[in-house]
């Protein structure tokens, strides 16, 4: 690996995924960018190359496709310079459950969660055996919160959230971070596919503040990092209660409260 890997980062044309290419080339990384729209890739490439003198790959690819996907995972097997991916392509969509076709949310799965846990999956190894790397996975206080009402999108965020902390303890001992890094609402395009306004929208982050505190976690080698929580303390106070009942899982007789009263 190089002293100053590349990041590959998924979604890369706009929002999240553009502004983690500007912060990351600022900071000296050559880039690899994947999205479906190359227009715009090719404009913020571009840009970077200008202002910032890095090089930049782009690799144009609908990650809930087969073949797009492969691609992208043959390269972060095979390219030894990327030493850092950024898993920040995702979607969501409108409606309630029973009003969201199975064929959407099959895709909003494929994308959310697959496309994610195969690219990780392809780098995962290499990082491990060469002793450091890092693995970026963006997924939402939805993912903690079925109140918000986004079912399956909250779902596979609660899923790229125990992916990440399962890894994290997995790989760290290896020599590799993994951050899942949790957005609330943020100025990004993933409001106009569920049909909102996000200028109507009350306390939404823009999305260079998102990724700068993104950042300050990552520094810090955060394991998770919820930019819009101001206090640190109710998150570690959940994770301890979470830890306090590992040991209550190991009962070999149902607790006294589910048995039958005579």
């Amino acid at each position: 690996m190089t002293a100053i890997p590349s990041v590959l980062i998924t979604g890369a044309s706009t929002g999240i995924g553009a502004s983690y290419a500007d912060r990351f080339a600022r900071r000296g990384h050559d880039l690899v960018l994947v999205a479906r729209d190359t227009a715009r890739m090719e404009a913020l490439s571009a840009r970077l190359r200008q202002e910032t003198g890095v090089a930049i790959d782009i690799v144009q690819a609908d990650l809930t496709q087969p073949t797009d996907l492969a691609t992208v995972e043959t390269r972060l097997r095979d390219d030894a310079r990327i030493g850092i991916l950024v898993n920040n392509a995702g979607t969501a969509i409108g409606g309630s459950f029973i009003e969201q076709s199975t064929d959407d949310v099959t895709r909003l799965v494929a994308l959310n969660t697959t496309a994610l846990l195969r690219l990780a999956s392809a780098i995962a190894p290499r990082l491990a055996a060469a002793g450091e790397g890092v693995i970026v996975n963006i997924g939402s206080v939805v993912g903690l919160a079925p109140e918000f009402g986004m079912t399956v999108y909250g779902a596979t965020k609660a899923f790229v959230l125990f992916l990440s902390q399962g890894l994290s303890l997995e790989l760290e001992p290896k020599g590799v971070y993994v951050q899942a890094v949790l957005p609330a609402t943020t100025r990004t395009e993933i409001w106009e596919h569920v049909g909102a306004d996000v200028n109507t929208l009350s306390n939404v982050m823009e999305v260079d503040d998102l990724v700068d505190a993104a950042l300050v976690g990552f520094d810090r080698r955060e394991p998770v990092t919820i930019p819009p929580l101001p206090d640190a303390g109710q998150w570690d106070a959940l994770q301890a209660a979470r830890q306090a009942m590992l040991p209550n899982y190991r009962n070999e007789h149902p607790a006294e409260r589910y048995r039958k009263v005579a």
